[in-house]
C-alpha cells in the first residue's frame, strides 16, 4: 500500500515538471529590481502570460505530528503522555498568480498516542486505564490551495526587497493508514484503511512562513491541521470499543509541524510567488521620472519663437507671426521671394516691390531671363529619391509657375557628399527624373522640361566636404532638386 501511494504521487508529479516556463530570461545586476524584489527589469504590463517568471517548484520536508483530539491522545484530553511521532512530505507546487497556487502533496508519517511508547513493554504496575498505547502509520495525498498572503496584502515602497512571506494552505485528499494497539497482551493491528475509498477522505489546512535563501531555494516552517473524520485513527479499535467511548468526538485530528525546503524550477531570475505587481508599478514610475530628468529638449532654446528649436532651426531670425515649415523656414507658397507673412497675393507670384502681387504691366513673353529659378525646400531623405509629402505644395506651385512662363527648364538633381561619385551621380539623376515626371503628371508640358543629375558636384553648401564637417540640416539642403532656365 505504501509503495503504491508513492508511485501514484510520483506519476502525478513527474509530468508537471516538464511544463516549466520557457521564455525571455530576466537578468539581475544587483540593483533594483532584483531577485528579492519584483524580479524583473522589463517594463511591460504584469500578466502571467508575459512568461517572465518561474512558476514551478518542488518542496519537501520533515516534522512531528501530534494527535490533538482523540480517545488516546496527548494534547486535548490528557489520555496519555506526550508522545511524538514523525512525518515527511514532498509536493509539486504550481503558481497560478503572484498570490495563488496549487500544490499536489504526498505525506507519510507515524503518530504515537497513549500512555507509553509501543516500542516498550506495557507497564505491569499501571492501572488498566493506563496500560494502552497505540501508533498509526499513515500515507496521504492532498491537493492544496496555496494563498500568498504577503503578496495579496503587501503595500511596500518602491525600493523594499523582501525575503519573508506568509502562506495559507487548505485542501482535500485521500488518507490511508494502519493503526496498531498495544497492551499487556501484546501489539496488534486494529484498523486498516485503504486509499481512494469513500472512508479515506481527508482534509488539512494550515499556514507556513517562507524565507527566501536565494533565487532557487526557500526554507519554510509549516503548521498543518489534519482532519481524519475517523474515530479509529488513534488506534482505539472499532468505533464501539471501550477506548473509543472515552471521548465524545468522532474525528481523530492531529497537528503536523514541519520544516521544509522548496526548490524553484525554471531558468528565470525570479519565481512568480515572490513577485509583487505593485513594486513593478512603483519601479516603472521611478524609471519614467528619472528619464524625464535625463531628456533635454531645445538645449539652445527657440530664439525667434517660431516653435522650432534652434538645434534644427535653419532660419533663426524668422519674423514674428510668420508660418514656418518643419525646418523653421518662413513659408513662401508662391515662391516669389516674398514670405506669406508679407505677401499680399499668397498664391500668385509677384515682385517684391509690389508686395508679392503681379504688376499691371503686360507679361513678358519669350524665354525667362533668369539663369536659375530657385525653389527652396525640395529636399530628399538620405539615400532616397522619393518625393516627400512636404515637397508636394512647392511642386504644385511650380506647375503653375512653369505653365505661366514661355521658357523651358532643366530639372537639376543633387546629392550630399556621402557615398561614391558614381553612386551619387545615379541617385541625383533619379531625383531629377522623379520631379520631372511629377510635374508632367500634374499638367506641365513635357517639352518644357529636361532632367539632369549633377551628383555631389553642385553643393548648396560647398563647405560640407566631407559631410561630417556640417550639421545634418546643411547636408539635407545639399540633397535637393532645383530648376535652371534654358
Amino acid at each position: 500500500m505504501k509503495l503504491s501511494l508513492a508511485i501514484v504521487a510520483l506519476a502525478l508529479a513527474v509530468p508537471t515538471a516538464s511544463f516549466a516556463q520557457d521564455s525571455t530570461a530576466v537578468v539581475s545586476n544587483g540593483e533594483y529590481p532584483n531577485t528579492f524584489s519584483s524580479g524583473s527589469a522589463n517594463v511591460s504590463p504584469f500578466t502571467n502570460k508575459s512568461k517572465r517568471f518561474n512558476d514551478w517548484a518542488i518542496s519537501f520536508g520533515a516534522g512531528v505530528p501530534l494527535i490533538q483530539s482523540a480517545d488516546l491522545t496527548s494534547i486535548k484530553n490528557g489520555n496519555g503522555k506526550n508522545l511524538f511521532g514523525y512525518s515527511a512530505y514532498i509536493s509539486i507546487d504550481k503558481a497560478i498568480t503572484h498570490a495563488f497556487g496549487i500544490n499536489l502533496q504526498y505525506d507519510r508519517g507515524e503518530t504515537r498516542q497513549g500512555w507509553f511508547n509501543t516500542k516498550n513493554a506495557a507497564p505491569a504496575n499501571a492501572s488498566a486505564y493506563q496500560q494502552v498505547a497505540a501508533r498509526t502509520q499513515y500515507d496521504a495525498i492532498t491537493l492544496l490551495g496555496d494563498i500568498n498572503f504577503s503578496n495579496l496584502l503587501r503595500r511596500v515602497d518602491n525600493h523594499s526587497p523582501y525575503r519573508w512571506a506568509l502562506h495559507g494552505y487548505a485542501g482535500i485528499g485521500t488518507l490511508a493508514y494502519r493503526a496498531y494497539q498495544k497492551d499487556e497482551m501484546g501489539q496488534r493491528m486494529v484498523t486498516e484503511i485503504k486509499p481512494f475509498q469513500l472512508g479515506s477522505m481527508f482534509a488539512q489546512a494550515g499556514a507556513g512562513v517562507k524565507y527566501k535563501v536565494n533565487r532557487r531555494i526557500d526554507i519554510e516552517g509549516r503548521l498543518m491541521y489534519g482532519i481524519t473524520g475517523d474515530d479509529e485513527f488513534d488506534g482505539g479499535g472499532n468505533k464501539y470499543s471501550a477506548i473509543n467511548q472515552r471521548e465524545e468526538q468522532v474525528s481523530d485530528n492531529f497537528f503536523n509541524a514541519t520544516l521544509g525546503v522548496s526548490l524553484k524550477l525554471g531558468k528565470h531570475e525570479s519565481h512568480l510567488m515572490w513577485h509583487d505587481p505593485l513594486q513593478e508599478i512603483y519601479y516603472k514610475l521611478d524609471v519614467l521620472a528619472n528619464k524625464s530628468q535625463d531628456i533635454e529638449v531645445c538645449k539652445k532654446g527657440d530664439l525667434d519663437n517660431d516653435g522650432v528649436c534652434d538645434d534644427w532651426d535653419r532660419q533663426l531670425d524668422t519674423p514674428a507671426g510668420a508660418r514656418v515649415d518643419g525646418a523653421g523656414v518662413a513659408l513662401d507658397t508662391d515662391l516669389d521671394g516674398v514670405i506669406d507673412l508679407y505677401d499680399k497675393c499668397v498664391t500668385v507670384p509677384g515682385p517684391v516691390e509690389n508686395q508679392g502681387c503681379p504688376t499691371t504691366t503686360p507679361p513678358v513673353t519669350g524665354p525667362v531671363k533668369e539663369d536659375v529659378t530657385t525653389m527652396e525646400g525640395i529636399e530628399f531623405d538620405l539615400n532616397s529619391d522619393r518625393i516627400l509629402p512636404s515637397n508636394t505644395p512647392i511642386l504644385n506651385n511650380a506647375v503653375n509657375y512653369i505653365n505661366s512662363s514661355n521658357g523651358t527648364y532643366t530639372v537639376i538633381g543633387a546629392t550630399d557628399t556621402r557615398a561614391s561619385d558614381a553612386y551619387n551621380q545615379k541617385l541625383s539623376e533619379r531625383r531629377a527624373n522623379n520631379v520631372k515626371n511629377y510635374l508632367i503628371k500634374n499638367g506641365v508640358q513635357s517639352g518644357k522640361l529636361n532632367a539632369e543629375g549633377r551628383g555631389e558636384k553642385d553643393l548648396k553648401y560647398p563647405e560640407c566636404e566631407p559631410a561630417t564637417k556640417c550639421p545634418e540640416w546643411k547636408n539635407r539642403a545639399n540633397r535637393r532638386v532645383y530648376f535652371e532656365a534654358k
